[in-house]
């Protein structure tokens, strides 16, 4: 982790050797037990809308949660996580199910079947501890990846297995002071948004708090259009048929925490030259606007080549009439934007910031029906590489309340994304731990492009 002050990084380069030694240490399966709602839901089948479908050829959406405390009664705190959980399956039901497809190749949330013995496929649970492991070890520096493979389930496991695996597979590893809790979501049934709605429900009902906004299940509220797909055989037969297969490459993830002080001096230089009718721009746009110019600077490009930047955009406003906040799916859609790299880098960092605007801005109600309907004519399997060329994409959100995500032994440590879904140049954005506007940045770059970024003080030394 990189943390940058007053224009100056400090903090963990790397794990010593000595902390990489027990970072690798071994994980050890206690238990592995399904966990199944308390009541089957009145509606069992869910027909996926066309905003999931896109997400079929991506992988599990995992997430990293880790806790100091707990640890001191660990089965009594993971016996009431996993009642919770059962409770809370009663009101995001769909997680509890199975993807099926009909005799048309339409896709659906089996979430109980048919008949009286009827049950839902329920969610895979593993109880687990890691000796000598800490949280500082998960929560702080750049975590090992071996040992983030270990606390956290599914690496590896595209959306499509969802026919033959649970939707939802959760990990309690017991660490030496407290509670790692992993866990891999089907992106193919749920975004961000609904992602985190469930995590602050489920650490409510343990608190013996009620879930206060109950998720909105009806999927014709974004879409109703019946789309047929034929689905690759496996995950590996679909990246081999790739037709523009990105060359191998070492990739490093790295965290760069941006506190509030900076990420504000980084706003108010990018808003800084703009007159007074002019619309401002936003936190995003202009934390945004810095990272895909210093990323493009890192990688050495040449100034003719094309760049292009994607952020997954929340369409629940932007439809019209627009969509309960509380609907539990996915409703987000790719935003695009390029330009040459020469003049992304030598253009002043509005001239990113503004491109970045007006992609989000013009991504309206048509635009996102005109998306919805080009797919549906003509649906396909994507891969990473269709993200764009040297591209710098965003995923998640600071907006997001992660670190509300409390089970009764306070809020996280860290919140961290496990391997799926990472590729050069993809970006998690993690509000900061202390509640202000700071903002966690989760990179994934070419290791010698990576390099290049760490000695980059103009990249470090926001505005």
């Amino acid at each position: 982790m990189v943390v940058v002050e007053n224009g100056k990084p400090y903090g963990e380069e790397a794990a010593p050797a000595a902390k990489l030694a027990v970072a690798t240490g071994e994980v050890k399966i206690l238990e592995k037990t399904t966990v199944l709602p308390r009541k089957l839901p009145e509606k069992r089948m869910l027909q996926l809308a066309t905003f999931d479908l896109p997400y079929i050829t991506f992988y599990y959406n995992q997430k990293l949660l880790v806790y100091k405390g707990g640890v001191e009664e660990y089965a009594v705190v993971v016996g009431r996580m996993k009642e919770a959980l059962a409770a809370a399956l009663d009101e995001f039901y769909p997680l509890a199910g199975k993807l099926v497809q009909d005799e048309e190749g339409v896709l659906h949330v089996d979430c109980g079947g048919e008949g009286e013995e009827a049950e839902p496929q329920g969610v895979e649970v593993v109880v687990a501890e890691a000796e000598g492991v800490e949280a500082a070890d998960l929560a702080e520096g750049d975590a090992v990846e071996e040992l983030m493979k270990k606390v956290v389930p599914y690496t590896g496991v595209m959306n499509l297995e969802g026919l033959r695996r649970p939707l939802l597979a959760v990990q309690f590893t017991k660490l030496t002071d407290g509670i790692a809790l992993g866990c891999a979501f089907n992106h193919a049934i749920l975004d961000g948004n609904s992602t985190w709605r469930f995590m602050i429900s489920w650490a409510g009902l343990t608190r013996g708090e009620p879930v206060s906004n109950p998720p909105v299940h009806d999927r014709t509220l974004a879409r109703s259009a019946r789309v047929p797909l034929s689905l690759p055989p496996s995950a590996a037969a679909h990246e081999l048929a790739d037709p523009n297969p990105a060359p191998p490459t070492a990739l490093r993830s790295r965290l760069f925490s941006f506190p509030e002080s900076a990420v504000l001096r980084l706003k108010s230089s990018t808003n800084s030259s703009l007159s007074d009718n002019t619309k401002p721009f936003s936190t995003f746009q202009s934390l945004a606007a810095h990272a895909w110019r210093s990323i493009s600077r890192a990688r050495r490009l040449p100034p003719e080549s094309i760049t292009v930047f994607a952020v997954f955009t929340d369409c629940r406003l932007r439809v019209r009439p627009s969509i309960p906040d509380s609907y539990f799916g996915n409703l987000i859609q790719a935003v695009f934007t390029g330009t040459a790299v020469g003049a992304l880098l030598t253009a002043p960092p509005q001239f990113a910031a503004g491109l970045l605007q007006k992609a989000i801005d013009d991504h309206d109600d048509a635009t996102v029906k005109r998306r919805l309907e080009e797919y549906e004519a003509n649906p396909k399997m994507f891969y990473f590489t269709d993200a764009g060329v040297n591209c710098v994409a965003v995923g998640s959100s600071p907006r997001f309340r992660v670190y509300e995500v409390d089970f009764g032994f306070g809020m996280p440590e860290r919140v961290r994304s496990g391997k799926n879904n990472k590729f050069d140049g993809m970006m998690y954005l993690y509000p900061a731990r202390d509640g202000g506007m700071g903002i966690d940045v989760e990179l994934s770059l070419d290791a010698a492009a990576m390099e290049n970024l760490e000695q980059d003080e103009e990249f470090l030394n926001l505005g």
